[in-house]
């Protein structure tokens, strides 16, 4: 049945790292099919949050609903499945150097219970299309440029159709024009339906693409949706 929940609904949360309070007092939701942008200055906590939503650090204070799970209760057998509503795509590309791109989409989804061979080549084809990646199946790694790397690692992430991407820094590591070409497939993705959350420092793409930011200051997240605050190059 369709639900019209938020897909994060995050309630008087703390988040720790260690002994250390990392953000504190957390009120903060996002809708299904929402673009977020998170920014803060190294340090500030965003990929501590971000860790928090797909179950990679505990919740010890408050409440927090991510697709359905509760993640201060959630289970350790519960994470896989959290995780499956969700795409997951770092900075550094994670890749199987030893495979081809083909085969390095195929092992995430035996992994996550695909068995047909036709299905699976199937949808193969669909992300790899979705991400602008027509004939690249069968080449490795080591032979697509960063740009092509990281739509093949946001292909994998779509593979089990999630409901919400989470993006820890996704064009860091990529060039101007590289970063515009991947924040248009997160942009193609979210018009189809899919929330997504990405962690970001590049100032030039939140202006040139505006939308709702999440700014990890001072133990707190701001919300443009609710208070105005500024951005600059050296604030986030």
């Amino acid at each position: 049945m369709f639900s019209s929940d938020p897909i994060v609904r995050i309630k008087e949360a703390t988040i720790f790292q260690e002994h250390n309070t990392v953000l504190g007092g957390l009120n903060l939701e996002i809708e299904k099919g929402e673009f977020v942008f998170l920014v803060g200055r190294t340090g500030s906590g965003k990929s501590s949050l971000l860790k928090t939503l797909y179950a990679d650090l505990p919740l010890r204070l408050g409440d927090i609903d991510v697709a359905g799970f509760n993640i201060r209760g959630i289970k350790p057998s519960q994470v896989p499945l959290l995780r499956r509503k969700l795409g997951i795509i770092f900075q550094d590309f994670q890749l199987f150097n030893d495979r081809t791109v083909g085969e390095n989409l195929t092992f995430v989804m035996k992994a996550t219970g695909w068995k047909e061979s036709s299905k699976i080549k199937n949808r193969l084809s669909e992300v790899l299309m979705q991400v602008g990646l027509g004939s690249v199946e069968k080449k490795m790694p080591h032979q697509l440029s960063g740009g092509e790397q990281q739509r093949v690692v946001i292909a994998r992430a779509l593979l089990n159709e999630p409901v919400m991407l989470i993006a820890d820094e996704p064009t860091g590591n990529l060039d101007p024009e590289v970063s515009d070409g991947i924040l248009k497939v997160f942009q193609e993705i979210n018009k189809s339906g899919t929330a997504i959350l990405m962690a970001t420092h590049d100032y030039r793409l939140i202006k040139k693409f505006p939308t709702r930011v999440l700014k990890c200051e001072h133990v707190k997240v701001l919300d443009s949706a609710k208070e105005s605050f500024e951005l600059t190059t050296e604030s986030i």
